[in-house]
């Protein structure tokens, strides 16, 4: 059994944990980045990636996740292959654990755990993933355009996919197992006024069809909830929009989380309820989830954290003066 010790422990190495070490070790602070169970966060498993800036043509997401590891590196920063099972938020230095036993200890820590998009959990969506099916309008949608396109939830987040993909295809349809949606009334009231989506009410997923080579979508295979026929919807993409599972089990009762089990931060920064804790990323954001604002809340936690330092530090030198 190893102990680390750091100024600065960084969970997660997705854009946010990545990106508050970078400013961390500039800052002096040697951070220690515990990889977790996803090194790399969501990103290593999208391939090709258009929205991030600086780069005029098309880049793959585990290639760019690599690149900011290096850079954090470069800097400073020190990468351990770890997973933490429990954490002791009670003081500062902050105590965690790995699963191997190894303790890490922090004088502050960033939690940038992230999220996972929920899935239906069928085979054929784990073969179409990628070719066709995917978790993200955002992210991918600009691939499928003048295409027709299906979203498959009925939440708040599924309306939205659903309206922004209007953006590219002009046939959108909306498939939900129940006869109403979930969402906000202002997004159902867009959604039924907007002339390209339809709605396909009380039915649900039986599979993801692909064909070709190499394979795509081209159609997916819906059973109805109340009679159970089947029936068949020809489209190019599937967009699985049923909610995401922010990583935030390990502080449960540690750290105050929202109703959704995101981490609560202060608005407009990234301080959690436990003075010192900082938060950035798909942990703490459920509206955005782009690897540009979680590089960007990494930023913040990175100088949130480095601010909390410098004023207890002062603190404790001039009570020690005293």
């Amino acid at each position: 059994m190893t102990t680390h010790t750091t100024r600065m422990l960084i969970l997660g190495s997705g854009p946010a944990g990545l990106s508050a070490a970078i400013y961390g070790a500039r800052a002096g602070m040697e951070p220690i980045v515990v990889q977790g169970i996803q090194p790399g966060g969501q990103l290593t498993t999208t391939t090709d990636v258009e929205n991030y800036p600086g780069f005029r043509e098309v880049i793959q997401g585990p290639w760019l996740m690599q690149e900011m590891q290096a850079q954090a590196e470069h800097v400073g920063t020190r990468m351990m292959w770890d997973t933490i099972v429990e954490v002791d938020l009670t003081q500062r230095p902050f105590r965690l654990i790995g699963d191997g036993g190894d303790v890490y200890i922090g004088d502050v820590l960033v939690i940038a755990t992230g999220a996972q998009a929920k899935w239906l959990g069928l085979d054929s969506e784990e073969l179409l993933k990628g070719k066709g099916v995917s978790a993200c309008a955002t992210c991918d949608g600009f691939f499928y355009r003048g295409k027709k396109v299906a979203v498959i939830g009925g939440g708040n987040t599924a309306v939205e996919e659903a309206l922004y993909l209007t953006n590219h295809s002009d046939d959108v349809t909306l498939i939900h197992r129940r006869d109403s949606l979930r969402s906000e009334k202002i997004l159902q009231q867009r959604l039924f006024a907007n002339e390209k989506i339809s709605v396909l009410w009380n039915k649900e997923v039986h599979r993801f069809v692909g064909e070709g080579t190499p394979e795509g979508l081209v159609a997916i295979e819906l059973k109805d909830t109340m009679t159970g026929e089947m029936s068949r919807l020809d489209v190019e993409g599937g967009f699985v929009a049923i909610g995401h599972h922010p990583a935030t089990e390990l502080f449960r009762g540690h750290l105050e989380l929202d109703s959704d089990g995101y981490i609560a931060v202060e608005t407009g920064s990234t301080r959690t309820s436990v003075p010192g804790v900082f938060a950035c990323g798909d942990v703490m954001d459920k509206i955005y989830r782009q690897a540009v604002t979680a590089a960007g809340t990494g930023c913040m936690a990175a100088l949130d954290a480095e601010r909390f330092l410098a004023e207890a530090e002062f603190e404790a030198e001039r009570e020690a003066a005293e």
